[in-house]
């Protein structure tokens, strides 16, 4: 067989196994060292995968991954997460649906200290569920508002979205970061205008408005919020300014957050256990994928399939936003079936050579490529943060939970176009970066 033909089932073997119910690394690395040994040799395939592994595990900048997350749970910690939702609730508690435009304001601090979605929506939904509850709040609302707000993680920085296409693609960690920046914020933005939106359709959403808050208690109020801000100035100030690499600003906003939380003597040995145990885990699933995917991507350079798919892309008489299009939509059919890390490691191989012949920009791209990630984990049947939700809003059915999270998807889809028509959103911070 031709090598194109054996790329071309290959890739559809590693979609039967993942029917099956094989791991995805295991499905990538299983099929990328038959591919390589089928079209090279035994002798070059069991090397590669060996060197695969250890070269992923081994490099250095990759410990960004462990560091940041293990910020956000230091930052869980220290009290952060109630901090940022009772300031947010003094501010805002009067606006339509107060409650749930807090949380989501709450989510896009606790995301600035933290780099795991599923930390973001799980630690908030322990804070403010209660709250809305108790201000009779429909479910759907309360928790459609938390699952949405836990996406955010995925996307302000520090971002695990944003490592995860740095490792695949290359491209420079810090500057990913920077750029989702004013995208993040967008989002958090377009998260409360669906919340205000759907209180004005429908009002008994958030039948009640809390009782108001004097001007004294808001203002002190912004007092126990400094933490998490002066935690993110430093690490994204830092590297926006090019003092320290990502791993440097990861190992120093966890020591600080790690500091506060020593101070604030909140720290037990059992939440710093279970911040290093999810740390380990998270880190080592994510570069376990990488080098599956790095397994896969060799093999599929054998086949020439990226090489030819981007040719063909770049000599088709149409515009390269359709092409774009298509890939975004792309992502959102496997948004229904992969959760948002590997939705990534399977199709950058192919996608990004793509991204390229077209001569888009592979840092806005990122910034697009993490925004559709955000919205395949709140995209049923396997939206990781609707499930993480649902261990927390015990009793509210998963349906429920998914007819409240869908209008929010609305949003992602309105700031990818905003981020398509105006690139500079992406690009403004990253540009100016020193280096």
């Amino acid at each position: 067989m031709d090598p194109v033909t054996v790329g071309i089932i290959g890739t559809g073997l590693v979609f039967f196994l993942l029917f099956l119910g094989m791991h995805i690394a295991y499905a990538m690395m299983f099929v990328g060292f038959a591919g390589v040994a089928y079209l090279a040799s035994f002798e070059a395939a069991f090397p590669m995968v060996a060197r695969t592994v250890y070269e992923v595990s081994a490099y250095f900048p990759y410990t960004v991954i462990p560091l940041f997350i293990v910020m956000g749970g230091f930052a869980g910690s220290s009290g952060m997460t109630k901090d940022l939702y009772n300031t947010f609730d003094k501010w805002l508690r009067r606006m339509p649906g107060g409650l749930a435009v807090a949380t989501i304001g709450a989510c896009a601090g606790f995301a600035a200290v933290s780099g795991s979605s599923v930390a973001t929506a799980a630690t908030m939904g322990t804070v403010a569920l209660p709250e809305m509850e108790r201000y009779k709040y429909h479910p759907r609302l309360a928790t459609g508002a938390i699952a949405a707000g836990g996406t955010l993680g995925f996307l302000i920085p520090p971002s695990i979205g944003f490592i995860v296409y740095g490792m695949l693609t290359e491209q420079s960690i810090g500057k990913l970061l920077v750029a989702g920046i004013i995208p993040g914020l967008a989002l958090a933005l377009a998260y409360v205008g669906i919340v205000v939106l759907m209180v004005k359709i429908n009002p008994e959403l958030a039948p009640a408005n809390p009782e108001p808050v004097s001007w004294r208690v808001k203002l002190a109020s912004l007092l126990k919020v400094w933490e998490p801000l002066a935690v993110f100035l430093l690490v994204m100030g830092g590297i926006y300014g090019g003092f320290f690499t990502p791993t440097e600003a990861g190992a120093i906003g966890a020591t600080v957050l790690l500091l506060i939380a020593l101070f604030k003597k909140k720290l037990t040995w059992k939440n710093l256990i279970e911040a290093l145990q999810e740390s380990v885990r998270i880190s080592v699933m994510v570069l376990f994928l990488v080098a599956g995917a790095n397994v896969f991507s060799y093999f599929l350079a054998l086949s020439t399939i990226p090489m030819q798919v981007a040719e063909w892309a770049g000599s088709l008489a149409v515009s390269p936003y359709v092409i774009h299009t298509v890939v975004i939509v792309m992502y959102m059919f496997l948004g229904c079936f992969l959760d948002a890390i590997s939705m990534m490691v399977l199709t950058m191989p192919v996608i990004y050579p793509v991204i390229l012949a077209l001569g888009f920009n592979p840092i806005w791209f990122g910034v697009i490529a993490v925004l559709m990630m955000e919205a395949g984990l709140i995209t049923p049947p396997m939206g990781l943060n609707i499930f993480t939700v649902a261990g927390v809003a015990k009793g509210v059915p998963v349906e429920t939970i998914f007819r409240g999270v869908a209008p929010f998807l609305l949003a992602i889809f309105v700031v990818v176009a905003l981020v398509t028509i105006f690139p500079d959103l992406a690009l403004l911070l990253p540009n100016m970066m020193t280096r």
